[in-house]
């Protein structure tokens, strides 16, 4: 399992992002898929899920109506479009796979960082 997230940068509160997640060395199609995020002295946080197919996607109260996750199983990449970006949403965020409950620790990617400030 490789998954490579990039996309992230410093952005101003309100700002926009995308980020990617692009998978290799697994059957990429059978899997769900999940970003979670790490602030500065805090521990992982799970963020939103997506289902093998694309139809299903789960998210944080934290990040409901603001962020969308998606699926492009032809080029086996899952994003995260992140809008009206918080001061809070500064982390670095990772993808892995498996659902809201079940994520995996050892699939982590290296993560992509995001950074909201003015």
């Amino acid at each position: 399992v490789q998954l490579v997230e990039s996309g992230g940068g410093l952005v101003q509160p309100g700002g926009s992002l995308r980020l990617s997640c692009a998978a290799s060395g697994f059957t990429f199609n059978y899997w769900y898929i999940t970003w979670v995020r790490q602030a500065p002295g805090k521990g992982l946080e799970w963020v939103a899920t997506i289902s093998n197919n694309g139809q299903k996607t789960y998210y944080a109260d934290s990040v409901k109506g603001r962020f969308t996750i998606s699926r492009d199983n032809v080029v086996n990449t899952v994003y995260l479009q992140i809008n009206s970006l918080k001061s809070e949403d500064t982390a670095l965020y990772h993808c892995t796979t498996g659902g809201s409950d079940n994520w995996s620790r050892s699939s982590l990617g290296q993560g992509t960082q995001v950074t909201v400030s003015s």
